[in-house]
Order: C-alpha cells, then sequence, then structure tokens
C-alpha cells in the first residue's frame, strides 16, 4: 500500500463517518418524499428537520447498520484481503436476524435484501444471490448496493482500483448490474477523495471503473455536461426526472435515479458541505442513502474541519450511532469506535499491527472533536456542566475530554455519563417517534455487566481540592434507572490518578449507564480531564427475571409499556420462541438450531452453567463465545444419549462426543467451561467431556442457550 496510515488518514475515516452519519440523519425523516413535497412542506433542506417533524434522533438505520456491519467480513475472515463475495455473504448470515436487523423486509421479490438474504439461507451463495439470473433485473437493480458500500473504500484509500474491485464482491451479496457500477462508483470516489482535491476530478476518475456502454457511465457524463454550463441544480434535477425519472427505473427504489441525484449534489454543490446536503436533501427520493453516501464522501475529502464550516451538525448527534445485529454487544456504539474498527481492518489486511488507542481503552477520545457519546446530566441537582474534547498531551495520547463544571458546590454535583443499553430516550417514545425509532428493530446487549470492572483515568485541572464517584445505572422497577454509587476518590489540585470500581450486582437488571459525579464542600468552578474510561474482565452475575417483576399470571393483564420486557431485550434472540410464563427461559426453536445469547467482546475465558432441563428436542444446552448466528460454541445434550461438544463456524461441527443417557422433562446442572482453545463440559460438577479447539478457534463472545427442534426450560444462568 502506497497510501501512509497515518494520524491524516485515521482523520479522514473519522470525517467520513461522522459524514455518513451526518448524512443519514438529515435525509431520515422525510425519506422517499418527493421534492415537491419536500419543497411544500419543509423548504430547502439546510439543517435537521427532526423537530419539526417529532422525529427521534439518532435511531438505527440500515444504511449506517449495514455500512459498518457488513466491513465484518473481513474480521471474520481472518483478515484475509483476498475475500470473496460467498465469504461476505457469509458475514450476512452471521449477523443479521430475519425480520429484526439491518435489512428492509419487504419480501422475496420485492426487497432486494430481503430476495438475497433468503437466497443466502436456501444455500444460493453470493454472487449468484444477487445477480440478474436468479433474481431479475429490476429487483437487482435497485439502490442497496451503493448504501451499504463506504466501509470498503476506506480500507482502500487511495486505492480506488481496489475500493472498485471490494464494492463489486460486497455489492453483488444483493445486486447487479448498474446497481453494481452505482456501488463502484460511490467506492472509487471515497477512496479518491483522501488524495484528491478537485471534485470534478474525482467524478471523471471514477467513470473509468465502469463499462462506458452503462446507464451510469451515460448519466454521470449527463450531469457534468449540465454542471458545466448556466443550469442551477434546480435545472439539473429537472433534466433528472426527464431522463432518469422513477417512472423509467422500475422497483421500490431504483439505483439509477438516486445515484443521478449524488452526482448532482456533488458537481452543483461548490465542495461545500451544508450546500451539498441541502440539493442532495432537497431534491427528495431516497434521502437518507443519497445524503450518507453524499455526506462520506465529503467527510473524507475535506476533513472534520469541512464538516464544521457550515451550522453545528455534530452536537445533536454527539458522535452517537446504533448498528443492531446479531452481535448485540456492538449495538450501541460510537463514531470514534468505528473509526477504528476500520482503520485496523485497513491495517491488518496489509500485514500491520493494530492500533489500540491508549492501551486499547472503551473511549479514548484521541482524534479532535470526538465526545463518543458522553453527555452531561440535566436535573436541578448538578451544576452547569460542559465536555469538550480538548488537545491533551500524555504517555499513552494525545486528547481527551474535557469537564468544566461551574458553581460546584455542596448541593451541586457535576455529572457526566455514557450510556451502555437501551437510550434512556426509549421511555419518552410514544406513537409515531416509537414506531420511527424502531422502524428497525434495536437488538442489543448491554456492554457492561455487573462483576465487570470500570476503570478511569482523571487529572484534576482545577486550583481545588475535588471529590470523584464512578456510578452505574440499571434499569430497575417501574421502568427507572437505579443509581449506584463507588466509594469517594479525592483528588488534590493538579493530581492525576487511576482510578477503577467494580460494577456490583444489579439482580439480573441490565445496566444502561455509566458516569462519573464529581463534588466538592465548597463552592468553585474548574475542570477536570476525563483521559480514558474503559471496562475489564468477564462479569460475574446470575441471570435472571428480576425481582421486582411479577411472574405471568393467567388471567392478569400485563402494565402497558416496556414493563417486565427491558432485562429480555439484553438478549439475542434469534430462536422461534421465548415465553413469557412459566420459567425465566422457556426457548423453542421448531426446526433447525438456534441461540439466545447476551455478552460482548470482552468476554474471554470464562465458565457458564444452568440447570437445564429437555422437554423434547434433538438437542439443547449452552453457548459460549457466540459472535453472531453462525459464530459459536455449544455444550448440548442430544437425544441419541450423546453429549457433544460442538462449534458452530458458518456451519456446524460435532468437536467431541461421548456417550451419556438422557431423560427429557429431567433437569441436568450443566456447566461450560472456556479458557483459551480448551472447552470443558461439566454435567452435575462431573467433568464428562473436554477438547482443544485448534483449528482457528473462536476467543471471545457472549453466552446463553442454544436448542435443536424443539423446547428447552431453565430458570437462570449463571457466569463467572
Amino acid at each position: 500500500m502506497n497510501y501512509k496510515l497515518d494520524k491524516n488518514y485515521e482523520e479522514k475515516v473519522y470525517a467520513g463517518v461522522l459524514g455518513k452519519i451526518i448524512g443519514v440523519f438529515l435525509g431520515r425523516p422525510f425519506e422517499n418524499w418527493s421534492y415537491e413535497r419536500i419543497m411544500k412542506e419543509l423548504g430547502p433542506i439546510n439543517y435537521y428537520v427532526n423537530d419539526k417533524l417529532d422525529f427521534p434522533l439518532p435511531v438505527s438505520d440500515d444504511d449506517i447498520t449495514g455500512t459498518f456491519t457488513f466491513l465484518r467480513a473481513f474480521r471474520e475472515c481472518n483478515y484475509n484481503k483476498n475475500i470473496t463475495a460467498k465469504d461476505i455473504g457469509k458475514t450476512w448470515l452471521n449477523n443479521i436476524i430475519e425480520d429484526k436487523t439491518i435489512l428492509w423486509w419487504g419480501g422475496k421479490g420485492h426487497s432486494a435484501e430481503d430476495t438475497a438474504f433468503q437466497n443466502l439461507k436456501q444455500g444460493i451463495n453470493a454472487p449468484q444471490s444477487g445477480s440478474i439470473e436468479t433474481n431479475g433485473k429490476v429487483i437487482a437493480e435497485q439502490i442497496g448496493a451503493q448504501i451499504f458500500i463506504d466501509g470498503w473504500a476506506m480500507v482502500s484509500p487511495g486505492d480506488p482500483e481496489k475500493a472498485a474491485h471490494y464494492a463489486k464482491l460486497a455489492a453483488s451479496v444483493s445486486h447487479d448490474g448498474e446497481a453494481i457500477y452505482g456501488a463502484q462508483i460511490v467506492a472509487a470516489l471515497e477512496s479518491m477523495a483522501f488524495i484528491e482535491h478537485d471534485l470534478k476530478k474525482l467524478v471523471e476518475q471514477a467513470k473509468k471503473f465502469i463499462p462506458k456502454t452503462s446507464v451510469i457511465f451515460k448519466l454521470i457524463s449527463d450531469i457534468q455536461e449540465w454542471s458545466s454550463g448556466n443550469l442551477g441544480w434546480e435545472q439539473a434535477r429537472e433534466k433528472i426526472v426527464e431522463n432518469y425519472g422513477y417512472d423509467k427505473y422500475l422497483g421500490n427504489c431504483h439505483m439509477v435515479p438516486n445515484h443521478a441525484l449524488i452526482i448532482m449534489a456533488l458537481l452543483f454543490g461548490d465542495d461545500d458541505f451544508q450546500k451539498t446536503m441541502m440539493i442532495v436533501n432537497t431534491s427528495g427520493w431516497d434521502t437518507d442513502c443519497n445524503s450518507g453516501n453524499v455526506g462520506c464522501i465529503l467527510g473524507i475529502k475535506n476533513g472534520i474541519d469541512g464538516l464544521k464550516k457550515g451550522p453545528d451538525y455534530l452536537s445533536p448527534i454527539n458522535d452517537i450511532l446504533y448498528c443492531p445485529s446479531a452481535s448485540g454487544g456492538e449495538t450501541l456504539t460510537d463514531a470514534l469506535s468505528e473509526t477504528y474498527k476500520i482503520i485496523n481492518t485497513t491495517r491488518k489486511i496489509n500485514g500491520l499491527p493494530e492500533i489500540l488507542p491508549k492501551n486499547g481503552a472503551k473511549f479514548h477520545f484521541d482524534i479532535k472533536d470526538s465526545t463518543q457519546g458522553w453527555r452531561i446530566g440535566n436535573g436541578d441537582q448538578f451544576c452547569e456542566t460542559k465536555i469538550s474534547n480538548i488537545e491533551y498531551k500524555s504517555y499513552i495520547g494525545e486528547r481527551a475530554l474535557e469537564i468544566s463544571y461551574n458553581n460546584l458546590s455542596v448541593d451541586k454535583i457535576s455529572e457526566v455519563y455514557v450510556e451502555t443499553f437501551f437510550p434512556e430516550i426509549i421511555l419518552g417514545l410514544e406513537g409515531k417517534k416509537r414506531e420511527d425509532f424502531f422502524h428497525y428493530d434495536y437488538i442489543s446487549c448491554p456492554t457492561i455487566f455487573s462483576g465487570q470492572k470500570l476503570k478511569v483515568e482523571i487529572e484534576n485541572n482545577s486550583p481545588h481540592k475535588v471529590s470523584i464517584a464512578l456510578f452505574s445505572k440499571h434499569w430497575a422497577e417501574d421502568d427507572k434507572l437505579k443509581k449506584i454509587t463507588s466509594n469517594i476518590f479525592e483528588f488534590n489540585s493538579n493530581e492525576k490518578k487511576e482510578i477503577s470500581w467494580e460494577i456490583p450486582n444489579t439482580d439480573s437488571n441490565p445496566i444502561g449507564q455509566i458516569g462519573i459525579d464529581i463534588m466538592s464542600n465548597t463552592n468553585q468552578s474548574g475542570e477536570v480531564i476525563l483521559n480514558y474510561a474503559t471496562f475489564e474482565g468477564e462479569p460475574k452475575q446470575i441471570f435472571k427475571r428480576p425481582q421486582h417483576i411479577e411472574s405471568y399470571k393467567r388471567g392478569i393483564e400485563k402494565k402497558e409499556g416496556y414493563y417486565g420486557q427491558i432485562w429480555r431485550n439484553a438478549w439475542v434472540q434469534t430462536l422461534d420462541k421465548w415465553e413469557e410464563r412459566g420459567k425465566n427461559f422457556r426457548i423453542c426453536q421448531n426446526i433447525g438450531r438456534e441461540i439466545l445469547f447476551t455478552g460482548t467482546d470482552l468476554w474471554k475465558d470464562y465458565s457458564v452453567s444452568s440447570n437445564i432441563l429437555l422437554q423434547s428436542c434433538n438437542s439443547g444446552g449452552l453457548v459460549s463465545r457466540a459472535q453472531g448466528v453462525k459464530k459459536y460454541y455449544t455444550l448440548e445434550i442430544c437425544r441419541n444419549n450423546k453429549l457433544r461438544i460442538g462449534k458452530m463456524n458458518n456451519d456446524y461441527t460435532t468437536l467431541k462426543e461421548v456417550d451419556f443417557e438422557v431423560e427429557f422433562f429431567k433437569e441436568y446442572n450443566m456447566k461450560m467451561t472456556v479458557k483459551k482453545n480448551k472447552i470443558i463440559g461439566q454435567i452435575n460438577d462431573k467433568t464428562i467431556i473436554e477438547i482443544e479447539d485448534n483449528d482457528n478457534p473462536l476467543l471471545n463472545g457472549g453466552s446463553g442457550l442454544v436448542v435443536e427442534n424443539g423446547t428447552l426450560v431453565t430458570d437462570q444462568i449463571t457466569l463467572s
């Protein structure tokens, strides 16, 4: 690779990620509106309109989730730069939960992505899964090929040929024909944006990567001609409607008309972020998709400063994005975290070691303007507080989060926090707002659990002594967040130190926030510096229905809202049924093997145990190191009187099995221990089976239950 993977590259990736998010959130509230309706009801789109349309911000969105999820194909293929379309298709199957995550589930033969997913499920591998031959020309040429494509360009900086190659592979999972050409153009533009500053040159050079006979090539040439004369963007838009409109390119949302708007916005936007985003959003059609791609292109090209030349697009999103997938521990994320996943993917596919800012801290703030979702507490008990990313040279980094407080006193504290599960905003969402937020299901696991350690490094940068406490808030009775606070840590003036706290037991209630309280017995103002915050270790927790949630009783109506559901929503469920009545975990899979699990990639070496009863099934038991729908280990009791350790790695393999006499409706205490590449299975405290996996072992991931062709029951699951 000739392009230098330095700090400039890292900042350009971060700006590209931010540009993508900004663009999607700008266009999402009026997605699929016409130009005429936009002008009539909203006028030119110069800023977020979510307040005008009573639309929540941020929300989960297929453009964002698909972009950052499908790039995991490199990770799941050990960063093999010679990845194939078939490999990327397998990543779809591992990360997508049918009818729930990432895709628009419009049905086979209507939604290109749903059609492709059904093909993949039925054993039709990519690229056949998305081909014109398999699905027909109209379905294969819809817009989805380009809306997920940005990540493939950002791992190919300054190499548009490689970017176009990866774009073709990724797009072909679900699309073909003109859709692939559009995806290749976007990827080439983004790749060249790392090194070329002239937008007209970018557009002209990108055309080299698609056939001259294609519709996409012709429309780009037409728009180039229109932009070189005396036409304004409004007239160019009319010509696009006339020559490339929806009436000529059928289906729910075709690539060609929307790609034309992307090119038009770039060529008529004068290289100004706000003007370009105004053009692409005001023009209508698939606004969040088009705006997201344009935002990413300009973010990469002009950097963070280019995003800030107009109004403040950054503060309302606060770095936050949601990526709901079968990897629930990666759902609640932020722009900087996703940036470094991209950066390290680029490095690893080029044979370079990964970068772990501040020794791999979860929150490190080491690119300017990043906040990683941290925010201030609001209420009468809190003093005025501001947070900002500042230059902060330390032995492990260059930037940090400054917390400035004003009039701190005995009855006014300063609080900053970050969310770690369902955002607190959900409790206030009703009607249309709730529908909009959950339009793409919010499947998530908490990012921290009881027994794990919260560790932070703080410097008291003020002339006064302050007291600092760490805290967590978990979803408790009446769906209220309940606060637990650590012991007090005293900081003298200009003192810097690392402090830590093990998260206490929460009675199985998921943790929704962690944070820092700053306190003083005297009235004062000043600053403290949060250099980093991170989570460590594996949980020590019993998972069950929390005590405050009433057991199901026949004939008694359930409480309205989220009551009794939040603890269940901390689990990724791929199986057919998880019954609410009776035992806390009564799970059923009618056909095949599926799982229920929670956890994050921090979970490495641990034991999971449970008293499990099989009602009637082919097999059932425990799961460890789950990394999605198609990657995990199992310890299963089997109908054919066997106990086995199995491995799902796209396909299921029995690693080892031993004879074990099975009785249905009998409880067995099962325990599964994973340590490095060793897996140990115990029944009723006796080791029965163990094996070392030396073939590309799974080394981290969540834990839970597995059942095949039937029903499994237990009351609790213990992690230790």
